[in-house]
C-alpha cells in the first residue's frame, strides 16, 4: 500500500471516526491529538490510520468515560507515558533497578488513570442510587392512588414525586 492511500483527508478521517472536522481541528489545538507534522504542498493536512485510530479511542473514551476535556487529556498522557513505559522495558539491555523504576512509573501512571475511572464510577454509582430512589417512590404513589383513583395525564403523580 503506497503512502498515498494510507494518507486520509480530514473530511474522511471525520466520516470513519464518527464527528466532524470542526472537532478534529479542535482537538487537535487543545493536545488530545498531535499537531500537523506538515503539510504537503496542496496544503492539506493528511492523516495516518494510526491517527484514526487514535482518535477512535479519544472518542470512545469521553463517551464511555463522561469526562471533561482536561481530565480526557489527563488520562491520555498518562496513556502516552505508559507506552513510554512499556517501550522501554521491552528491551532486554535496561538494568534491573531502572527496570523496577520505570515499573514504578508505570504503575503511577495506572493509579491516576484508575483515580478518573474511580470517580466517574462513583458519580454514576450516585445517579443510579438517585434514580432507583426515585422510581420507588413513584411506584409507592401509584400504589397509594390504586387503579381506580389514577391520574390519566399522570402528570399530577409526577410533579408531587419530583
Amino acid at each position: 500500500m503506497s503512502a498515498s492511500e494510507q494518507s486520509l483527508r480530514i473530511g474522511d478521517v471525520a466520516k470513519l471516526a464518527g464527528t466532524t472536522p470542526r472537532t478534529i481541528r479542535y482537538y487537535e489545538e487543545i493536545g488530545l491529538l498531535p499537531n500537523a507534522p506538515g503539510r504537503p504542498s496542496g496544503g492539506h493536512r493528511l492523516y495516518t490510520r494510526e491517527e484514526v485510530e487514535r482518535l477512535r479511542e479519544v472518542i470512545r473514551l469521553k463517551e464511555l468515560l463522561g469526562v471533561t476535556l482536561d481530565e480526557l487529556r489527563d488520562l491520555l498522557t498518562a496513556e502516552e507515558a505508559r507506552a513510554a513505559v512499556r517501550a522501554e522495558l521491552r528491551r532486554e539491555d535496561v538494568p534491573p533497578a531502572r527496570r523496577r523504576a520505570l515499573l514504578e512509573e508505570a504503575l503511577g501512571h495506572i493509579d491516576l488513570q484508575l483515580e478518573l475511572v474511580n470517580h466517574r464510577a462513583s458519580e454514576l454509582a450516585k445517579l443510579q442510587e438517585e434514580l432507583s430512589a426515585t422510581r420507588k417512590r413513584v411506584r409507592r404513589k401509584l400504589r397509594e392512588q390504586g387503579d381506580g383513583d389514577r391520574d390519566p395525564g399522570g402528570d399530577a403523580i409526577v410533579a408531587r414525586v419530583g
